[in-house]
C-alpha cells in the first residue's frame, strides 16, 4: 500500500509502465491493470496482512478495512487502514509518511514508510512502490509471468517484481484478476521474512475525501517517531 494493499496498491501506479511488456498473459494482465489505473478514483476493501518470521516459522495475522485515493498531479497518495484483529490499531498514510494509533497503549508513532519495521502494522515496502513515478518502476524492476492461479475464489494472473538493484527486499508478487484489480500482493524479505495482503469485498470509484484520513486522537496520546 501490500497492501500491498494492502501491498496490492502498489500496481496501480504499476499499469503504465509496463505498456511495453512482451508476452500474451503479461501484455493482457498488463492492458487491464492500466485500464484500472486510469480510471481508479478511490478504492475501499477488506484487508487481511500476513507476516512471516522466516527464522521463528511464525506468522502474525491482521484484519481490518481499508480506504485509499490515488496519487494525481494535484495531490499525493491516501491511504488508511483500520485494524480491528487481533487488536484495534489504525494507520494513515499521506505521501510517504504515516501514523500508526495504537488506542490500547496510548501512543501515535509517526514516521516514514521506508522505515518501518517488521513489527509494525504498516505495510512498509509494499506501500513504498505507491510513490513511485511510472518512470522510477520501469527503471528499477524487471516483471515476469509466473502463470494462473486461484486467489480467494477469483483466477489471477501471477506476476513477479524483480529488483534490477539491491534492495531491502528480495521480490515482489502481485495476484491480478480479470478486470485488472490487484488482489494480493506479496514481499519477500532479503532475510526471507514476508508480508502478504489479501484485499476482498472491494469497492472501486466511492465516495471518499481527505477529511476521512485524518486521526481523531483523545487528549493525552503519547507521540513517538517510528
Amino acid at each position: 500500500m501490500a497492501t500491498v494493499i494492502a501491498m496490492a496498491f502498489l500496481v496501480f501506479a504499476l499499469g503504465a509502465s509496463l505498456s511495453n511488456a512482451q508476452g500474451g498473459p503479461l501484455r493482457e494482465a498488463v492492458k487491464r491493470m492500466d485500464a484500472l489505473n486510469k480510471s481508479l478514483q478511490s478504492l475501499k476493501a477488506d484487508v487481511r496482512m500476513e507476516k512471516l518470521n522466516a527464522q521463528l516459522g511464525e506468522t502474525d495475522t491482521t484484519s481490518g478495512t481499508t480506504s485509499y485515493l490515488p496519487k494525481t498531479s494535484k495531490r499525493v497518495m491516501y491511504a488508511r487502514i483500520d485494524w480491528t484483529k487481533p487488536v484495534e490499531e489504525h494507520v494513515v498514510i499521506i505521501g510517504d509518511g504515516y501514523k500508526l494509533y495504537r488506542p490500547r497503549l496510548g501512543q501515535v508513532i509517526v514516521g516514514k514508510v521506508n522505515k518501518v519495521g517488521q513489527d509494525a502494522k504498516v505495510p512498509g515496502n509494499a506501500l513504498a512502490f505507491m510513490s513511485m513515478s511510472k518512470e522510477q518502476l520501469e527503471a528499477n524492476y524487471t516483471v515476469n509471468y509466473i502463470g494462473q492461479e486461484a486467489v480467494a475464489g477469483s483466477q489471477t494472473w501471477h506476476l513477479e517484481l524483480v529488483p534490477k538493484t539491491k534492495t531491502s527486499y528480495k521480490t515482489a508478487e502481485l495476484w491480478v484478476d480479470s478486470n485488472g484489480m490487484p488482489i494480493q500482493a506479496k514481499v519477500i524479505e532479503q532475510n526471507n521474512d514476508t508480508t502478504t495482503v489479501l484485499l476482498s469485498n472491494v469497492q472501486q470509484n466511492v465516495s471518499i475525501n481527505a477529511n476521512d484520513f485524518n486521526l481523531v486522537l483523545p487528549k493525552g496520546v503519547k507521540q513517538i517517531q517510528g
